[in-house]
């Protein structure tokens, strides 16, 4: 799961890097992700890490390591990032980190 293992082919890199950058992308994002994993062509289980936000498993695929925070942010959002925002803690229980 570290960069080294970074699928750059990976649909699930270029959603996340657009959707980042995207207010239009982003807006899909929360309103029809069915629809965008679809459009950006998302394997099944790259669609099911994202229904069940399995960052273990996007890295686990590829993803590359920078997005996997990315990824509860876009769910949870990133008003307040720090340690005790919901997408860091999100981010840590996924991850099975411990405080």
């Amino acid at each position: 799961m570290g960069i080294m293992q970074t699928d750059r082919t990976l649909p699930s890199n270029r959603l996340i890097f657009e959707v980042r950058r995207d207010p239009a992308l982003r807006e899909r994002f929360t309103s029809d992700l069915e629809g965008l994993m679809a459009d950006y062509g998302l394997s099944e289980p790259e669609r099911r890490a994202f229904r069940e936000i399995d960052i273990r498993a996007l890295g686990d695929m590829g993803v590359h390591p920078y997005f996997l925070p990315q990824v509860t942010r876009l769910f949870k959002g990133a008003g307040y990032n720090h340690n005790q925002s919901e997408a860091a803690q999100l981010y840590a229980r996924k991850m099975n980190i411990q405080e």
